[in-house]
């Protein structure tokens, strides 16, 4: 008798099939699927699981899933399968195993029951995702918050202060403003600096740059000085210091057309049993500054010898002669600098 093609063995070939297909669709998620008896025995372990846990499939497959459970989550862990033994399906939740190399590392972790086929709740299956980098965003993003609270409240300042030393020169209203919105806007450069490399800093030669653009005048203009990253604390308080000091030459200097130059030049240098930083603004021009001696007061002079020296815990000093300015600021390199670079001769 000929058997019809399809009779025999094709119920058996369909779910063997449909066994190879799951077990592929496991072995290639990016994400661990494991599956577990109820006492936590380890019965399939995927690729995904090798390289995100540290141990191979030989390794776990038939040993106990409490050796990727911290010691202070073993009540958890026992208290997952117990709601899976009785049907429970356990939606996404947080929590954190430990590698092979005894790291730790934060995973989202969704479980259902595993029925034989008779209906029995024989293990729990499990799909783990590493969300490590996420909890990290999440914690950068937190800091950052309060980075930016921290910063509004000390811009609020600086323009309360702004507004405080502007409104005692002999100003007509709109000179007043004119002033405020120029000093303003220098803050905010620096600010925009802050913002552009996460609330970590800035280079110093962008900074000098940025606060200087809107005066003009490139040609007169020299830096000199090795690659520097500053804290946002000292590009706060440098930018201030640059826009006063390129203020003033705008008044009565070389970005006022006379002819001159400026070069601004800044070294790191071991001094005793510490790394010292110091930047030097040093304006010649052809015809004498208006005034001899220190600076009047004002909120230039302010800011130069008093606001920033003290925010960075260095010391400014002013000379101003017939025909040259210099205003030199030195402090502790950690006061400024957002890394630390090696001391290197000064170009």
């Amino acid at each position: 008798m000929k058997r019809h093609p399809g009779n025999g063995n094709a119920g058996t070939d369909t779910v063997a099939l449909d066994r190879a297909r799951l077990a592929a669709i496991v072995d290639s998620s990016f994400d661990p699927i494991i599956s577990k008896d109820l006492d936590g025995t380890v019965r399939t372990w995927n690729r995904a699981a090798e390289q995100l846990f540290g141990y191979s499939a030989e390794e776990m497959i038939g040993a106990s899933i409490f050796k990727l459970i911290p010691s202070h989550l073993e009540d958890e862990e026992r208290d997952i399968l117990a709601r899976v033994s009785v049907g429970d399906h356990i939606a996404a939740f947080e929590t954190v195993r430990q590698l092979k190399d005894q790291s730790y590392i934060t995973i989202s972790l969704t479980l259902s029951p595993i029925r034989s086929a008779d209906g029995r709740i024989v293990g729990a299956s499990a799909i783990a995702r590493d969300i490590t980098a996420l909890k990290d965003r999440e914690r950068r993003i937190r800091v950052l918050l309060r980075e930016v609270n921290h910063r509004v409240k000390n811009q609020y300042s600086i323009i309360l202060s702004m507004i405080r030393q502007t409104s005692r020169g002999d100003h007509d209203l709109a000179t007043f403003e004119q002033h405020i919105r120029e000093r303003i806007m220098a803050l905010s450069a620096s600010h925009d600096l802050i913002v552009s490399a996460d609330w970590e800093g800035a280079a110093l030669s962008d900074l000098i740059a940025i606060q200087l653009k809107p005066f003009g005048h490139d040609e007169a203009l020299a830096f000199n000085g090795p690659a520097m990253m500053l804290k946002p604390t000292a590009v706060e308080n440098l930018g201030m210091a640059f826009h006063e000091l390129a203020l003033n030459s705008s008044r009565h200097g070389v970005l006022s057309g006379k002819h001159g130059t400026i070069v601004i030049s800044w070294e790191i240098a071991e001094a005793d049993s510490a790394v010292e930083f110091s930047i030097r603004w040093d304006e010649k021009t052809s015809a004498r500054f208006p005034v001899s001696g220190e600076p009047r007061s004002g909120f230039g002079s302010v800011i130069l010898k008093r606001v920033a020296p003290q925010a960075l815990n260095a010391v400014g000093e002013i000379i101003r002669e017939k025909c040259r300015l210099i205003w030199t600021l030195r402090g502790q390199l950690t006061g400024f600098a957002a890394d630390h670079p090696r001391p290197a001769p000064f170009p």
